[in-house]
C-alpha cells in the first residue's frame, strides 16, 4: 500500500503535465488543415494555373514561345546579369561578414545598417536612384556622354541594380553565423604560423561552406527573378536589355498570354530548381551539425 501510494502520484503527475501542455486533436487539424487550404489557394493554384495557361495551346505552341529569339535573348542576359552580379556580392559578402564578425570599430552598426538598405528600399526606388545617378540628367550624365559610356537602358545599368537588390543576401547569411562560431579558431591557427589567406581556405571557409551556399542560392534566385529595378533601367528593348522577367510582362501586355506563361513556367521551373539546392543545403547542414554533436559525444566517452 505504502508503496503503491508513492508511485500513483509520481506516474500521475507527468500525465497531467502533458494534458495541460497539449492542444486537443480538434485544434492540431484545425490549424493544419488551415495551413493546407492556405497554401493550396497562395502558393499551388497559381503554379497549377501558370503551367495550364502555358499549355493552353498544346506543347508545339509552349516549346515555340521559349525557343522565340526574343525569349533565348531574354534567358542569355538573365544568365549573364546573374553570373556578374552573383560573384560581386559573393565577394562583397565575405569580406562584410568577415570584417563585422571578426572585428570592433567605429560605425560597425552604420555598416549592417546600409547592407540592410536594398531590403527597405523598394526595387523601383532602387532604379530611380541608378537613373538619377547616371542617366543623360543625371549626376555622372554627361560625363559618361562625353566619353560614350552608357550605363542606363543599358546591361551595365541592368547589372548594377541586380547587384545593389541581392547585395544583403549572402553577406546577412554569414554574419550570424561567424559571430556565432567567434574567432579562436582563427587566432589558433595563425599562432601556429598560417598566413591569412591559409587561415581563410583551411579554417574559416570549411566552417562557412553550407551558410555561403544557402546565401548564393538566394542571390541566385533573386537576381534571375528580379523585375521592379531592372524595369526602370532597362529600356524595355526586346533582344537587348530584355530579361525573363520584362519578357514575361510584355508578352502579357501583347496579349500573348500562352507564350507569357510559357516563359513563366520558365522561371517557374527554375524556381523549383532553387527550391531543392535550398532543401538539400539545409538537409546537409543539419547533417553537418548531427555529425559533429556525434563526434564531440564519442569524444567525451573516450575520455571518460
Amino acid at each position: 500500500m505504502t508503496t503503491a501510494a508513492v508511485i500513483r502520484p509520481a506516474t500521475a503527475a507527468p500525465r497531467a503535465v502533458t494534458r495541460a501542455t497539449g492542444e486537443s486533436r480538434l485544434v492540431r487539424w484545425t490549424l493544419i488543415g488551415t495551413a493546407l487550404v492556405f497554401l493550396a489557394l497562395v502558393l499551388l493554384l497559381p503554379l497549377v494555373t501558370v503551367f495550364h495557361q502555358a499549355l493552353a495551346k498544346g506543347l508545339p505552341a509552349y516549346l515555340e514561345a521559349i525557343r522565340e529569339p526574343d525569349a533565348l535573348s531574354a534567358a542569355k542576359l538573365t544568365l549573364l546579369i546573374a553570373s556578374i552580379a552573383v560573384p560581386v556580392n559573393l565577394v562583397f559578402g565575405i569580406a562584410a561578414a568577415w570584417c563585422i564578425s571578426k572585428f570592433e570599430f567605429r560605425g560597425k552598426n552604420v555598416l549592417i545598417t546600409l547592407i540592410d538598405l536594398p531590403f527597405a528600399v523598394s526595387p523601383v526606388i532602387s532604379g530611380m536612384i541608378f537613373v538619377l545617378l547616371f542617366g543623360a540628367h543625371g549626376w555622372f550624365g554627361e560625363w559618361l556622354s562625353d566619353h560614350n559610356i552608357q550605363i542606363i537602358f543599358a546591361v551595365p545599368g541592368m547589372v548594377l541594380a541586380t547587384t545593389f537588390i541581392t547585395a544583403p543576401f549572402i553577406a546577412r547569411e554569414l554574419i550570424p553565423l561567424m559571430q556565432e562560431q567567434g574567432s579562436e579558431e582563427e587566432e589558433a591557427a595563425i599562432v601556429l604560423g598560417a598566413s591569412g589567406w591559409q587561415t581563410f581556405f583551411r579554417v574559416t571557409l570549411p566552417n562557412i561552406k553550407w551558410g555561403l551556399v544557402y546565401g548564393l542560392i538566394l542571390c541566385n534566385a533573386r537576381a534571375m527573378g528580379e523585375f521592379g529595378a531592372v524595369s526602370v533601367v532597362s529600356g524595355h528593348i526586346r533582344g537587348e536589355t530584355n530579361t525573363l522577367p520584362l519578357h514575361v510582362e510584355i508578352l502579357y501586355n501583347e496579349y500573348a498570354f500562352a507564350a507569357s506563361f510559357a516563359v513563366a513556367s520558365v522561371l517557374t521551373l527554375l524556381a523549383f530548381v532553387t527550391l531543392a539546392l535550398k532543401t538539400f543545403v539545409e538537409w546537409q547542414q543539419h547533417r553537418s551539425a548531427a555529425e559533429a554533436v556525434a563526434a564531440d559525444d564519442n569524444s567525451e566517452r573516450i575520455a571518460a
